[in-house]
């Protein structure tokens, strides 16, 4: 279903991905995703973008999507990928508010026109409670210094359309939308190497950086939770006569009373 005029793509990623370096990137991603996936549980989950990961792969709810602006580009015979729901613009999700457990975006908040308004719209989307997951490009990394360098030679070394956003930008925005960040990996420790003999020579520093400079990796995964002011837990009712304890003795602090 085409909901709207689709924006353009992001060619520039997905032909990025069939490159050495984009293979390394999208296995550890793959990898990462499938764990934390798997334990985030409810009904409605939708992929937005990027249909080269298959980022719901490993979760188990009932109802799983994934949209996109554009038709992506498949090979005969390809059934890896999962097939596309429907497609949309970025800056509207064809999707009713509070009506969504998860919601994921890899490397989408990089190459849209409105990062924030996909992020708003996110938030609209998801029940309080449900959560999102983010991946991107760390530039506090070599990689991203590599780009910087890109960027006046004219040798990039990642997509070159992409505005790379860093993690602490990243969670100023969140809290804007009241979305508690509550876990955060990085990963892709080994320099810009573009052949996959020099990726594979350096595969030790996957270990040895996220151990001794975790915060250095060349991707990251942010995942957050919509936070709802207002809400909290509530027990069973109680009365204030059935909240006195036997006996006559008050009722302590650790008991329910009524206001």
């Amino acid at each position: 279903m085409d909901t709207r005029s689709p924006e353009k793509p992001i060619i520039a990623l997905g032909s990025w991905l069939q490159t050495p370096v984009g293979a390394y990137m999208r296995a550890w991603q793959q990898q990462r995703l499938d764990v934390l996936t798997a334990d985030i549980f409810g009904f409605n989950a939708v992929q937005i973008g990027l249909p080269q990961i298959n980022a719901l792969r490993a979760n188990r709810m009932p109802n799983k999507w994934l949209t996109d602006s554009c038709l992506p580009p498949r090979t005969e015979g390809d059934d890896s990928l999962p097939p596309l729901a429907l497609l949309h613009d970025f800056s509207e999700l064809p999707f009713a508010s509070q009506s969504l457990d998860l919601v994921v975006l890899p490397h989408v908040l990089e190459f849209v026109d409105e990062p924030h308004q996909l992020l708003r719209e996110v938030e609209r989307v998801l029940i309080p409670e449900g959560q999102v997951i983010v991946c991107g490009f760390n530039p506090a990394s070599m990689w991203g210094l590599r780009q910087l360098a890109g960027r006046l030679t004219g040798a990039h070394f990642l997509p070159q359309d992409g505005e790379f956003i860093s993690v602490p930008r990243l969670k100023d925005w969140m809290k804007l939308l009241s979305m508690e960040v509550n876990r955060g990996h990085f990963g892709c420790y080994a320099p810009p190497c573009v052949t996959e003999k020099w990726l594979n020579r350096y595969g030790f520093m996957e270990r040895a950086g996220d151990r001794w400079w975790p915060f250095l990796g060349g991707v990251y995964i942010v995942q957050a939770i919509k936070r709802v002011r207002g809400m909290r837990l509530v027990g069973p009712a109680w009365s204030r006569k059935t909240a006195t304890a036997a006996k006559g003795v008050p009722a302590t602090n650790s008991m329910h009373k009524q206001e």
